[in-house]
């Protein structure tokens, strides 16, 4: 019998390579989202945006290392990294936010906006390419990998 909270993960870990699927994504999000804010909001709403897209960003990749790294220690890590990670990964971002939040180079409603619509926007864009397979967890394989199998 196995018990959950001993056991654990050794397999490829798919959290890494979702989050530089969304990072690559990021970056091609970043552009016309740093012009929507430069337009808004001239040169602080560009500081102000491109301040948001490095918190999401980092926000992503962060929660990818904790959570594969806490299934190669247990499952029952795994799932407190999964909810404590996420609490965590928030304050962080909220504290992020107020340390800046009186720079002379901040604009508060492109941060907020580039904050919301970037976290939100990526990974609705992510669904897209994510296999809910258990056959091929992480990103849909492409049509080399399955022809190989």
């Amino acid at each position: 019998m196995t018990v959950v909270a001993t056991s654990r993960d050794l397999g490829p870990a798919p959290e890494p390579a979702l989050a530089r699927d969304l990072a690559k994504r990021g970056v091609l999000f970043a552009p016309p989202a740093l012009l929507l804010c430069a337009a808004g909001w001239g040169a602080d709403g560009l500081a102000s945006g491109g301040y948001a897209l490095a918190l999401v960003l980092v926000n992503f990749l962060a929660a990818a290392w904790m959570l594969s790294t806490a299934a190669r220690i247990s499952y029952g890590f795994l799932m407190g990294a999964a909810l404590f990670g996420f609490l965590l990964r928030l304050g962080l971002v909220s504290a992020a936010v107020l340390l800046v939040k009186d720079a002379a180079w901040v604009e508060p409603v492109a941060l907020g906006l580039t904050l919301i619509v970037s976290h939100l926007g990526l990974l609705f864009w992510e669904l897209r390419y994510v296999s809910i397979s258990l056959a091929h967890p992480g990103l849909h394989p492409t049509p080399k990998e399955t022809s190989s199998r």
